[in-house]
């Protein structure tokens, strides 16, 4: 009986804990998105706290406006697709490491880009913007509250004791450990190509070529060396991804066509607080 009342406890806590994507998919949200960003934040500012006390934050003014001028256009863009997100704190650090091939984007809009992906794949601007737009639409999909939650429910114990106890099952504590895990944690097949879809349409909207998303991905997998880029690892391919970006491309054209018409929306990115 015992075992029974756990189990439909459990049960009773994932069905009232659900959410739905901006593409419609079922989400498990154990962790609400405004604790996702508060503990995104936190976990964010100390890791680069750490990073600039190392040196290890890139200050070179060629790759930062490079990094910040993509950003800037793709983040206006995603404002205009939620708006309530213009009210996040968006930033973006370049981080000094040749050898990691990767970037990522937290709850609440905190980038993050590695040196190693931009002398290892060398990307162009309409390349990079496919990366950076893909990393931003895992915060506009609350990705980073999805893999907290599945992180944190794959500990039946910590869930089952908070439930028990009638406490709340994330602490603010516990919670930026868990928003530092989950950008290491590799993506779930369905969430990648969720951020596929919807990357590539920012990236056509900001004004970059809908082309670039297959020949990135080209040029990711081809990089070599003692193993595969940490972003494969974080971001595993789904199926025929290549071929269904090259699907999506010629649907984004129009919005890439209008984009270099028209003048297009920036954000202006500040440095975080």
């Amino acid at each position: 009986m015992k075992l029974k009342l756990i189990a439909l406890l459990i049960a009773t806590v994932f069905l009232a804990s659900c959410a739905t994507s901006p593409t419609g998919r079922r989400q498990l949200m154990l962790v609400s998105e405004d604790t996702a960003i508060s503990a995104s934040k936190e976990a964010y500012l100390s890791q680069m706290k750490e990073l600039d006390a190392e040196g290890k934050l890139n200050t070179d003014p060629v790759d930062v406006a490079r990094v910040d001028e993509i950003t800037e256009r793709l983040i206006a863009q995603a404002i205009i697709m939620r708006p309530d997100t213009k009210d996040w704190e968006w930033s973006v650090e370049v981080i000094d490491d040749p050898k990691m091939v990767n970037a990522w984007c937290m709850a609440g809009g905190r980038m993050a880009v590695y040196t190693g992906l931009l002398l290892q794949v060398k990307p162009t601007d309409d390349e990079l913007a496919q990366v950076m737009g893909h990393e931003i639409s895992h915060a506009l999909a609350n990705h980073t509250a999805e893999r907290m939650s599945v992180a944190m429910a794959s500990s039946a114990g910590v869930l089952l004791a908070g439930i028990l106890s009638d406490r709340p099952v994330v602490t603010m504590a516990g919670a930026a450990a868990a928003a530092s895990l989950a950008v290491k944690l590799p993506n779930s097949r369905t969430s990648e190509a969720e951020a596929d879809e919807i990357g590539i349409e920012l990236a056509a909207k900001a004004g970059y070529n809908p082309d670039a998303a297959a020949t990135l991905w080209q040029k990711m997998g081809a990089v070599g060396g003692e193993g595969p880029p940490e972003f494969l690892s974080t971001h595993p391919a789904p199926d025929n991804r290549q071929q269904t970006l090259g699907e999506l491309a010629p649907k984004m054209m129009p919005y890439y066509e209008q984009a270099k018409k028209s003048e297009l929306p920036v954000y202006k990115l500040s440095p975080p607080p």
